[in-house]
């Protein structure tokens, strides 16, 4: 990635711009700011631009009105800024083109982590859609079954053997829930015997490796009452 990479941030509320403003020129960024979807049209034609903050609801022209509007004319990563939290306001967003979605109130430590992930996702991987034969994608993450080998935002994540045993498993069937027991039969290759703590601690060592907030994950998700499952993106 290159140094000085420029990301536009657009919020109604200035206190709000200002302050991620800061915490991401802290670490180096360029940032231009708008208070409007109208004026974010406009910043979005700046050639150096490398990545949009949007939030939803603002005056003029709202946040995914923008975003649809923008992605006429540029393939950006945006990140969607919301108080909405409802699992239906996320696929929304998702669906009129946001590459990810951030409920208010957010650290501002994952915020950037997420800016990064974003940017070394377009930056470094190319055509995100594009994979080497075999290679199964799932945004942030690769998996190479030949290999055994996963890696997230391009970065090699390291995995003890029962991790990578799980995340074979569950990225081979992307979407599928595995109860803990077939899990711990699968992996351990042996019958699952009070096997669902001992899954549920694997899981939680695979989730800080991979997630950007572990404590609420994009891909490694539990179905309450079922078992596990990764969440297909």
């Amino acid at each position: 990635m290159s140094e000085r990479e420029t990301i536009l941030v657009v919020d109604d509320d200035r206190e709000i711009v200002g302050a991620i403003a800061a915490a991401l020129e802290k670490e180096g960024f360029t940032v231009l700011r708008a208070c409007d979807g109208m004026e974010a049209l406009d910043k979005a034609l700046d050639p150096e631009l490398r990545l949009i903050l949007m939030d939803v609801m603002m005056p003029k022209l709202d946040g995914l009105s923008a975003v649809l509007r923008i992605r006429e004319r540029r393939n950006l990563p945006v990140i969607v800024l919301s108080a909405k939290s409802e699992e239906s306001d996320k696929v929304l967003g998702l669906s009129m083109g946001a590459d990810d979605y951030v409920t208010k109130p957010f650290s501002m430590q994952e915020l950037v982590a997420r800016v990064r992930s974003q940017l070394r996702r377009y930056t470094r991987l190319g055509d995100v859609n594009a994979a080497p034969e075999g290679v199964v994608l799932n945004g942030r993450l690769a998996y190479d079954p030949a290999a055994r080998t996963l890696t997230a935002d391009g970065e090699p994540v390291k995995l003890t053997n029962i991790e990578t045993g799980i995340v074979d498993l569950l990225m081979r069937n992307l979407g599928r829930v595995f109860p803990a027991e077939e899990i711990y039969r699968r992996v351990w290759g042996e019958e699952a015997f009070s096997s669902e703590n001992t899954v549920m601690v694997h899981i939680r060592r695979i989730r800080e490796k991979i997630e950007l907030n572990p404590r609420e994950p994009d891909y490694l998700k539990v179905v309450w009452g079922i078992g596990y499952k990764m969440e297909k993106k």
